[in-house]
């Protein structure tokens, strides 16, 4: 049994701490403990005793009260369990035809229990995918820096057309995302023109579609480019 086996057999919950960590890091640059209670849902007293049982397994290190950083063994982790929750995702979605607003839960169960050998097998038979179901990169991604980089919708202009690329991680974990998503359509690959944006809503329609009133809060984590 690897050690990397059995760090996900003995504390399960490590991948999400791992993971979690990285995708934060990405997108922001740093992570805190506030951060990653507020991400992962749980409270900041479960952060700190997580952490405390990562950094003496060697996979965090972090300074009283600082950030929270990676170290090369708890990076190497995290890229693996990322890996084996896109390629879940886009086994459950595009093989098995699973619903997309629900695979990334089903993902969340499913990344502990597979092997290595599997995911490479899943990789290879899925055309090397470079990003989610959900439009975030593949760690390493030739497209990474330009998806990260890429401008959230809350920021788009009325009369913009605008093409979707992501809906963040950060944005997967907000309970009404992805169902709202799925609904109207709002997809890597959906284009839309902006119809109004406030302060509280960009209201999106398509090509001989209705208007779709997207929240504010949920336009903050759906990232676009201008087509």
């Amino acid at each position: 049994m690897s050690t990397d086996t059995k760090i996900l057999k003995t504390f399960p919950a490590a991948a999400e701490y791992l993971s979690s960590i990285h995708l934060i890091c990405r997108d922001y640059g740093f992570a805190a403990n506030h951060r990653l209670a507020a991400w992962m849902g749980v409270s900041t007293s479960a952060v700190t005793q997580a952490l405390g049982r990562l950094k003496k397994q060697g996979l965090v290190d972090q300074e009283r009260y600082e950030h929270v950083l990676l170290t090369d063994a708890g990076r190497s982790l995290a890229v693996k369990v990322l890996k084996r929750h896109f390629l879940l995702e886009h086994l459950l979605v595009k093989t098995l035809d699973f619903p997309w607003d629900k695979s990334d839960d089903e993902a969340k169960v499913l990344q502990n229990q597979i092997s290595d050998d599997l995911a490479d097998h899943l990789d290879a038979k899925l055309g090397h995918p470079q990003t989610c179901p959900h439009g975030n990169p593949m760690p390493g991604a030739a497209n990474e820096a330009k998806l990260l980089a890429a401008p959230r919708l809350s920021r788009a202009l009325a009369g913009e057309s605008v093409l979707i690329l992501r809906i963040t991680e950060e944005g997967e974990g907000i309970p009404e995302m992805l169902p709202f998503c799925q609904t109207h359509g709002v997809k890597p690959g959906a284009k839309f023109t902006v119809k109004h944006a406030g302060p509280e809503q960009i209201v999106l329609a398509a090509k001989n579609g209705p208007e779709i009133a997207v929240p504010f809060k949920l336009a903050t984590h759906i990232g676009y480019e201008a087509s």
